[in-house]
């Protein structure tokens, strides 16, 4: 029998590798709810992690490792996360952790919370601090217009209002 089919026994019940998760290369920027939505999902990812390991030779090897893997992904962005309270500064420029409500060229308005990355959630208005459209708004004032470059083309933003905080 060819060796090529015959299966390692050092190769049973190993888990198969689950590649690293990146972290991202920009300064980790979190509002207080995304930092307390990091902190949560740290200790959701512990609880599963020692259910897992308490289950032992019953629990999935690849979700165990999947698991500790994302585990060690969170942890990683918890300690680069910077805190930033918008509420400190002015609503005179638009800032990290702030809601900019701005105005399309056909009339249209919009409202934008900046965030961080890991809480950016475009369905609900939270755009990434590092996104194309939150760095055509940032420091930008009230009452100024914006170009915001888009793959699909520019666009033309007037910024209408610029609250400290986030609409929750």
């Amino acid at each position: 029998m060819n060796r090529a089919f015959v299966k390692d026994p050092d190769d049973a019940g190993r888990p198969e590798e689950v590649p690293e998760r990146p972290q991202s290369p920009h300064p980790n920027y979190v509002t207080p709810t995304g930092l307390r939505q990091l902190e949560a999902l740290a200790s959701d990812l512990a609880v599963r992690r020692d259910h897992l390991l308490e289950a032992g030779k019953l629990a999935d090897p690849h979700e165990l490792a999947t698991v500790q893997r994302d585990l060690r992904w969170v942890e990683g962005r918890l300690q680069r996360a910077v805190r930033v309270d918008p509420t400190v500064h002015a609503p005179d420029q638009v800032r990290f952790g702030m809601t900019v409500e701005v105005q399309d060229e056909a009339g249209r308005v919009e409202i934008y919370c900046i965030v961080g990355e890991d809480e950016a959630d475009a369905a609900l208005g939270k755009i990434s601090w590092v996104s194309p459209l939150a760095e055509a708004l940032l420091h930008a004032e009230s009452g100024d217009e914006v170009v915001w470059r888009r793959p699909a083309g520019n666009k033309r933003l007037e910024v209408l209002a610029i609250r400290p905080g986030l609409r929750e």
